[in-house]
């Protein structure tokens, strides 16, 4: 609520806290909106620090001791088969495939992970909720470069 002096105007303090609210007004209604609707609608980059900190923060935790500390995969060769016939972890940083998954699938893919078909990943559904999931998905693609980042929209782009 914005509150206005007994002139008419609006004391400059007031206006401060108000927009500070809305700002983080905005912030959560963008993440709810996120989670909320089709993965798929989000159309920029989201640069929010907060997002991106937790995002690097889960992935540390989950995902870096087979994808790397900054997702660039452990193994140079990751397209070849090793001794037991699966494909070790892809790079996650825009330089493999990971960007040719909507985001959508690679959320159901850290629920799901890639066990029940041939692959070595297991499911995070028991460890990760869909939201931390979508977070590491974002803080993954704030990796990609610009190019990558747009052909990613592109292909996921609602219709």
């Amino acid at each position: 609520m914005i509150l206005i002096t007994l002139s008419g105007t609006l004391l400059l303090s007031q206006l401060l806290v108000a927009v500070k609210f809305c700002s983080r007004l905005l912030k959560f209604a963008l993440l709810c909106l996120l989670i909320a609707v089709p993965v798929q609608a989000q159309t920029t980059r989201i640069t929010d620090q907060a997002i991106l900190q937790k995002g690097q923060q889960l992935y540390l935790q989950n995902c870096a001791g087979c994808h790397g500390q900054q997702a660039q995969g452990l193994t140079r060769d990751w397209k070849q088969p090793d001794s037991d016939g699966k494909y070790p972890a892809p790079p996650l940083n825009g330089t493999a495939h990971t960007w040719h998954h909507s985001a959508k699938g690679l959320v159901s893919t850290i629920q799901n992970g890639t066990i029940g078909i041939g692959g070595n990943m297991p499911a995070w559904k028991g460890k990760l909720s869909k939201k931390d999931s979508l977070i590491i998905v974002i803080w993954l693609s704030s990796l990609w470069p610009e190019e990558v980042f747009e052909i990613w929209m592109e292909r996921n782009k609602p219709e």
